[in-house]
């Protein structure tokens, strides 16, 4: 580690607290998805990490069964995603979005862009520099929290794409 050591219980409590606002901070630009957080979070990993099977689903959002299952089934009945038969295991199925979903994710990330890019703009250029190096650090820490809980086999893994 170079530079001065920090006071990780400091900077966990900072970063916390930052996260907290920044997602209460979307949730009005979510909100215009039409999609509850939790419907839309489903159809994010689904967008953007591509097609997986329900318990692949239920781990990348730490829900049970039950609830991915309700999930799914609302966002099927919304015409978002569709399941289709695993190929390797007739007991499993595979949950895709469609192209509806696809548009309707993609949209919904576009206006959280414009948003952070917004606020970011009511900031000076030295916020703005300093939050623009901190974006690949804070992308690692993130990895490192989720890989901890979730590290999926190689034959899940499959072709992962990274969520925005």
């Amino acid at each position: 580690m170079q530079g001065r050591p920090v006071d990780g219980e400091a900077v966990a409590a900072e970063l916390n607290s930052a996260a907290i606002h920044l997602l209460r901070g979307m949730r009005a630009t979510d909100r215009q998805s039409g999609l509850s957080a939790a419907r839309l979070s489903a159809l994010s990993v689904l967008v953007f990490g591509g097609p997986c099977t329900m318990s692949q689903l239920a781990r990348a959002e730490d829900v049970s069964a039950p609830t991915i299952t309700r999930i799914v089934d609302a966002l099927c009945e919304l015409g978002h995603a569709s399941r289709r038969p695993h190929p390797d295991n007739s007991r499993m199925v595979v949950v895709t979005a469609t192209p509806a979903g696809e548009a309707l994710m993609r949209a919904a990330a576009s206006r959280r862009f414009a948003t952070i890019a917004a606020a970011l703009a009511t900031l000076t250029h030295t916020d703005q520099a300093v939050i623009a190096r901190a974006s690949t650090p804070l992308r690692r820490l993130a990895d490192a929290l989720t890989s901890r809980d979730a590290a999926p086999t190689t034959r899940e893994a499959g072709s992962a794409r990274r969520r925005p």
